[in-house]
């Protein structure tokens, strides 16, 4: 048995501020605000900006992002996109797959700088310096590598290659090794930049002037115009109810309704009856998840996309009744125009409008509740990186099409649809938990096991991110974790699915970090996920 009930970590609780991240020196530097007085959305801005020098392969300043601010314990909620948007100048025209996949044509605007200044300058309450503080110091001083980094470094050798600049970045220091201590200063410099004279100074100075003299050199869309018309944008979360509770997450255009769709479906099940990893609670869930994936990739992409339908209750029960007790071929995770026999196709919410990849949390003793996720789309992102300013740029462009008659197809001014869906959840009216991963689209999937893990099945936080999860896509092919018991999967074979065992704690499924309330004391308890270099601290 693991040593802490049915997790291998403690939980992290403190009555005045916990910070989860996917890097212990990253939830320091946001541990560093509260100590110095700041708020959850100061210590979350220190949190981004220090996991693009611990954990340069999923985040940083080329990045995009979306967040989520509760606060007054809950009652106020607030998102922030931060998601960049295809340059002006994409097009499909000569354009190939391996173009969308890295390099200086993959690029959408980098948005999570203006993200966190936005934030910052909305509800923070220490100087910006101050904020960035912490990467800074870092990224001049050095930081060793983990086992962790250095495995990530690895694998995107192939992705770093793409320009010598992001060789030189990552692959120099006499190559990536545990415990070696890796500077970099060109980033420290753009950091202090903005320190001083804050999003202008990236989106229109000499930075955005580097950017997109190195993109265009390069062959690359992004161009002064691009950088200098991004903003973020205020949103309202997309809110269900779920057992009583109320669950916020990313509105459209984003795809967290797949989530809230699932969420919805389940609710009509006896899940905790059932019981976890369980062959009945899995089946169904894995064919809940196809139903709800087949809706966002019919709907995701629309303008208007029939947001209430898709999250009525009504409209979940006629999902519901869709399941049968056998696997059902599914489209995937992306567009296919290739069709399968029997292929479970998008529902008709509009029928019911009428019925009403990094993640980090912080939180504080004021009841402000920061939720973030944000990614480079890729390991390493585009492979691009821009010399003398330490920034790489994202790929975001890959999860866009070139087939024209996709709703997700390239086009200037498009917005990636992003499966990124930081949530928290809240009873009568008071915040309770936050949840969230990385993971690409099975973003989706993965938050999903997270909150049925404690809202169902009783878990706490800690419990609810170690737990073994699975991972569908196209047709009947489900990956799962090995330490999912075997009776399980044999169980889940004998219904039609396609099980792959993956490891037994897999990146691929995700690297959630979470944080949770105790509703009588108030109490804050943080869990971070050992699937990467995850890790809470309390003040």
């Amino acid at each position: 048995m693991p040593p802490h009930r049915n997790a291998y970590r403690p939980v992290v609780m403190s009555a005045r501020g916990v910070v989860t991240s996917a890097h212990p020196l990253a939830s320091m530097a946001g541990v560093r605000m509260l100590l110095q007085g700041g708020n959850a959305v100061d210590a979350a801005v220190a949190v981004a900006a220090s996991l693009n020098v611990v954990e340069p392969f999923m985040s940083g300043v080329g990045g995009v992002g979306l967040m989520l601010i509760s606060r007054g314990g809950g009652r106020e909620r607030h998102v922030l996109d931060f998601i960049g948007t295809a340059p002006n100048a994409s097009t499909t025209t000569g354009v190939t797959e391996a173009d969308l996949a890295g390099g200086p044509k993959s690029c959408a605007t980098p948005g999570n700088l203006a993200g966190w200044l936005a934030a910052h300058e909305r509800f923070g309450s220490l100087p910006r310096a101050t904020v960035l503080g912490p990467a800074i110091t870092m990224a001049e001083d050095g930081v060793p590598l983990t086992w962790k980094n250095v495995e990530f470094f690895e694998k995107a050798r192939e992705t770093l290659r793409r320009s010598a600049e992001a060789e030189r970045l990552y692959l120099g220091h006499g190559g990536p090794r545990p415990g070696g201590v890796v500077t970099y200063r060109d980033l420290a410099a753009t950091l202090r930049q903005v320190a001083e004279g804050g999003a202008e100074a990236f989106y229109r100075g000499p930075i955005a002037q580097a950017i997109a003299r190195s993109v265009r050199e390069a062959g690359g869309w992004i161009d002064e115009s691009d950088l200098a018309a991004f903003a973020p944008v205020w949103r309202e979360p997309a809110t269900i109810t779920y057992r009583g509770l109320d669950v916020a997450s990313m509105p459209p255009p984003f795809s967290a309704f797949q989530m809230l769709e699932t969420l919805n479906v389940l609710e009509g099940f006896d899940v905790r009856g059932w019981g976890h990893d369980s062959v009945e609670y899995l089946h169904h869930l894995i064919e809940t998840i196809k139903l709800a994936t087949a809706d966002r990739l019919a709907y995701a992409y629309s303008p208007d996309a029939p947001i209430r339908g898709l999250l009525a209750k009504a409209y979940a029960a006629s999902q519901r009744a869709r399941i049968t007790g056998r696997a059902q071929p599914s489209e995937g995770e992306r567009f296919n125009r290739d069709r399968l026999p029997g292929q479970i196709a998008e529902g008709h919410p509009a029928k019911f409008e009428n019925e009403q990849t990094t993640h980090f949390a912080c939180a504080d003793a004021d009841g402000t509740v920061v939720s973030v996720t944000q990614t480079l789309g890729a390991p390493f992102g585009s492979g691009f990186a821009v010399p003398g300013t330490g920034i790489v740029l994202n790929n975001i462009l890959k999860w866009m099409d070139l087939a024209p008659e996709s709703p997700n197809v390239v086009r200037p001014g498009h917005k990636a649809v992003s499966m990124m869906s930081p949530t928290q959840v809240y009873r009568d009216g008071r915040f309770l938990l936050s949840i969230g991963t990385p993971g690409s689209y099975g973003i989706l999937q993965t938050t999903t096991q997270m909150l049925v893990n404690v809202l169902d099945f009783g878990m706490n936080v800690q419990e609810a991110i170690e737990a073994p999860r699975v991972r569908v896509y196209r047709d009947r092919l489900v990956d799962a974790e090995a330490r999912i018991p075997a009776a399980t999967l044999d169980g889940l074979r004998a219904r039609g699915h396609e099980v792959n065992l993956i490891d037994d704690w897999s990146w691929i499924v995700g690297g959630g970090q979470g944080v949770m309330r105790d509703p009588e004391s108030g109490a804050l308890m943080a869990g971070a996920d050992p699937r990467r270099d995850g890790y809470a601290l309390a003040v």
